[in-house]
């Protein structure tokens, strides 16, 4: 690619998508080269470069995409680019989305999800308020188009998937927010698959208080 110039606030993005990405993998959320992040812009995305460790990322090299899908500048973006686009294009408050494979959500879809309409049950405060329902996408390839299209389908009735043996998909208002909502989302998985006997669920009282209250999605 051929170097481009970055708006101040385009340069502060890219900046956020590297802070998240290293303070991920230096926390075990992501190891080698899986995971990606991308970003919402005015005129187009941005979206960390295709077998990139997350942990090691350049501002400089983060790719562009424009709003037609051409590439612009920086690396080679991820392959999971159609699957970013469907999230951005269905949810238009989303303007970040982090996917890792994070060892604990992974380890649930290989124990067996609560359901596959909630992966897991509403056993915190916390993960009702910040993280919400969480579907099941059943296993297919990384880079599947029929994921893409699954995940676009749900993309403005929750704010996140998990795909089976993959992990986490999740998007927010910002690449910050969404990598808060994935940490939320991993640590009730450990906490789920640690509990025995398994805990239960928060009751129907205690779930319509954190709605009425603070305006939980659940």
């Amino acid at each position: 690619m051929t170097a481009a110039i970055h708006t101040s606030s385009e340069a502060k993005v890219r900046e956020e998508i590297c802070v998240t990405g290293a303070s991920l993998y230096e926390r075990g959320y992501t190891v080698g080269s899986a995971g990606n992040i991308s970003a919402r812009l005015d005129d187009g995305w941005l979206i960390t470069p295709t077998d990139a460790c997350l942990g090691r990322l350049d501002p400089a090299e983060i790719a562009k995409v424009d709003l037609d899908g051409n590439a612009v500048s920086g690396g080679k973006p991820s392959k999971t680019l159609a699957l970013h686009r469907g999230v951005y294009e269905r949810n238009r408050e989303a303007r970040g989305i982090v996917h890792t494979h994070s060892t604990h959500l992974v380890a649930l879809t290989l124990a067996g999800v609560w359901s596959e309409a909630d992966v897991l049950p509403p056993i915190t405060p916390y993960y009702v308020m910040k993280v919400g329902h969480i579907p099941l996408i059943r296993y297919r390839r990384p880079g599947d188009p029929q994921v893409a299209q699954q995940i676009a389908s749900l993309a403005d009735r929750v704010r996140g998937v998990l795909l089976e043996r993959l992990g986490p998909v999740v998007w927010e208002r910002s690449v910050s927010q969404a990598s808060y909502m994935l940490e939320e989302l991993e640590e009730t998985a450990r906490l789920w698959l640690m509990t025995n006997p398994r805990p239960a669920p928060l009751d129907g009282t205690a779930l319509e208080e954190l709605r009425t209250v603070f305006g939980a999605r659940w």
